[in-house]
């Protein structure tokens, strides 16, 4: 396991649902003065070339840049070393290892409009805060 404990935010394409939960678990650890208390990483079983426009655009809309995100392939001995992983409802994970996976059984946004994307963002932004809350909590104790 490595020093710091992981977070795994992971879907087929690591093209939206993931990058959103990753980039919002960042961004709430450094509101907190967490980032040194638990490391998030992300990826994707099959990664796509870029991440979903409609992804940029609507985390845009709430400071976060994803225009310089690539996906990237993620593998079993990654998501090993996580202390959580959470897939997004599409990925066919099969680990071997003894890791707690949640399924967020979230919607796909890639090809939707703008106003459901919107609401996947906020969705994922508030399933996010809760889990860190939680493995914060747990973290500390």
């Amino acid at each position: 396991m490595p020093e710091t404990p992981q977070v795994g935010f992971v879907c087929v394409q690591n093209a939206g649902r993931s990058q959103m939960s990753a980039a919002f678990a960042t961004a709430q650890l450094a509101a907190a003065d967490a980032t040194d208390a638990l490391e998030v990483v992300t990826g994707g079983t099959h990664p796509a070339d870029a991440v979903h426009p409609e992804v940029v655009t609507v985390m845009a809309e709430v400071g976060i840049d994803l225009g310089d995100r690539v996906p990237r392939r993620i593998d079993d001995a990654e998501l090993n070393a996580c202390a959580v992983v959470v897939t997004m409802g599409c990925s066919t994970l099969e680990l071997d290892a003894d890791v707690a996976v949640r399924d967020w059984a979230l919607d796909d946004p890639h090809g939707q409009d703008l106003q459901a994307v919107r609401a996947i963002r906020d969705e994922i932004r508030e399933r996010v805060a809760a889990l860190l809350d939680e493995l914060l909590v747990d973290l500390r104790a």
